[in-house]
């Protein structure tokens, strides 16, 4: 019979003999299922099939591991883990010739390598700091090497860091770029690492240069300059400090996709 007024439906009342007993019934089956869940989780805890390794089920993805991670990602996954990590810093310049003058006639030499497809992929010079030099001095020795042009350092553009994988070891790098004003020389590819050099206008750089990394400090590189013309050198924000490198370090080369970022090596 329904309960219209609202009233507990099990437990029951003094003139309703049989909803007493109802109430009494779901109370004990109440009890027996709890008790029988908990029986149950005590035997299941003692018994080898409470370990999936013992046949419990779970899912698979054909190589009797856990699904979307098999043998071989673990496998993978230790290996990485038991590379060596090394770290290594570099610094090169973005020179710029025809810098006090107007924009529309400076430019900015790029170095262009080829990659394993056979592109030519354009980019700011660059090397590693060696013991002794600090990241200016790097910076200037660099791009005279890969570009054959002199410079002095004007203020620094930032720092590029993303890690890579070569020769059994975990990199992370780490690039000081500076803003450089051309002292004078000429183009050379002479460096065995450089395949072509170029003098390319600064409105030119969104586009040449192949990595976005380097694309963004061009901007910031284009910003110091309008301070440049409108306060002289003192407008420039201060150098950071840069000491020189106390010890030698790893000479690690690899090539990146580009546009690809972090966890991707970078020449140099």
């Amino acid at each position: 019979m329904s309960d219209s007024s609202g009233g507990s439906r099990t437990g029951g009342s003094s003139d309703e003999p049989n909803g007493s007993a109802r109430g009494r019934g779901s109370r004990r089956g109440r009890r027996n299922r709890s008790q029988g869940r908990a029986q149950g989780r005590a035997q299941g805890a003692n018994t080898p099939a409470a370990s999936p390794a013992a046949g419990a089920p779970h899912a698979t993805n054909g190589t009797n591991g856990p699904t979307g991670k098999g043998r071989g990602h673990v496998k993978g996954r230790a290996a990485s883990a038991s590379l060596r990590t090394v770290r290594e810093t570099s610094a090169g310049g973005l020179v710029i010739a025809g810098i006090d003058g107007p924009k529309d006639g400076q430019v900015a030499a790029l170095i262009g390598r080829t990659d394993r497809r056979g592109r030519m992929l354009w980019s700011l010079p660059k090397g590693h700091i060696e013991q002794g030099e600090t990241a200016e001095q790097t910076a200037i020795r660099e791009v005279a090497e890969e570009t054959g042009i002199r410079g002095s350092v004007l203020a620094a553009l930032g720092s590029i860091d993303y890690w890579f994988v070569t020769e059994g070891r975990r990199v992370h790098k780490t690039v000081h770029h500076y803003l450089m004003r051309s002292l004078g020389g000429e183009l050379s590819d002479d460096d065995v690492e450089v395949t072509e050099v170029a003098w390319v206008p600064l409105d030119e750089l969104p586009t040449r240069l192949a990595y976005a990394d380097e694309r963004r400090l061009a901007e910031v590189a284009g910003d110091l300059i309008d301070k440049l013309h409108a306060g002289g050198p003192t407008a420039l924000p201060p150098l950071p400090p840069s000491t020189p490198r106390r010890r030698p370090q790893t000479h690690s080369s690899t090539r990146r996709t580009p546009g690809r970022r972090s966890g991707r090596g970078q020449q140099q």
